[in-house]
């Protein structure tokens, strides 16, 4: 998914998503690996910022770097693979084409295996559903100790984390769309508000009236 964010000077927020993106921003490439907390992005300028999601898995697939190893940080993407001068060039007039170059160049040269992409989809949508994880392994035949080894690689963290902020975030789409924060606490699989306020204030450092305004 291709995104833009024009930012006004001073901080931001970014909550975790259980994501990892391809970012053009200050006139540079950057790599943001999956967070377990929130981040708060800096600038005196402010500025815009383009980025490309990438699809559960899809960052191991082209990297080749376990997502364990890539989790709370923003990296130049120049430290993990060589991107070719003429992505570059293409970022300062056209952004998003040059995400979308550097994206299909990536996917070409590591030629990812469809099953890997697959699995690791089949993964996020099962912690997206709030299932256990004896129930996800179960589901995917592995054990429970594999799908752990599994998912720090495609995810950079468990499957229970991959399952909290999942649901967080989904509470708090809920919330944002106009639902009581008790009934989107509800909504989203949390015990009580209580449960949804531990997590919030956990995984993005505010409560969830905070982050709704």
């Amino acid at each position: 998914m291709l995104w833009r964010v024009e930012a006004d000077p001073g901080d931001m927020r970014i909550l975790p998503d259980g994501a990892m993106d391809l970012m053009w921003s200050e006139n540079r490439f950057l790599f943001a690996g999956a967070d377990t907390t929130v981040m708060i992005s800096s600038s005196e300028s402010g500025g815009v910022t383009w980025g490309l999601r990438l699809a559960p898995g899809t960052a191991y697939a082209l990297l080749g770097v376990p997502a364990r190893e890539l989790i709370d940080q923003r990296f130049e993407l120049s430290e993990l693979i060589a991107v070719p001068a003429r992505v570059i060039d293409t970022a300062h007039t056209d952004p998003a084409a040059a995400l979308e170059h550097l994206f299909v160049t990536l996917w070409e040269q590591a030629a990812p295996a469809r099953s890997a992409l697959r699995r690791a989809a089949s993964l996020d949508r099962a912690a997206r559903a709030g299932l256990s994880v004896s129930d996800i392994a179960d589901l995917h035949g592995l054990s429970e100790r594999s799908l752990r080894r599994v998912c720090d690689m495609v995810f950079g963290y468990g499957p229970k984390t991959l399952a909290s902020i999942h649901r967080l975030q989904y509470a708090l789409h809920l919330a944002r769309s106009g639902r009581p924060l008790g009934e989107a606490s509800a909504m989203a699989g949390y015990v009580d508000q209580s449960h949804l306020n531990r997590d919030a204030r956990r995984l993005a450092g505010a409560t969830p009236g905070q982050l709704v305004a």
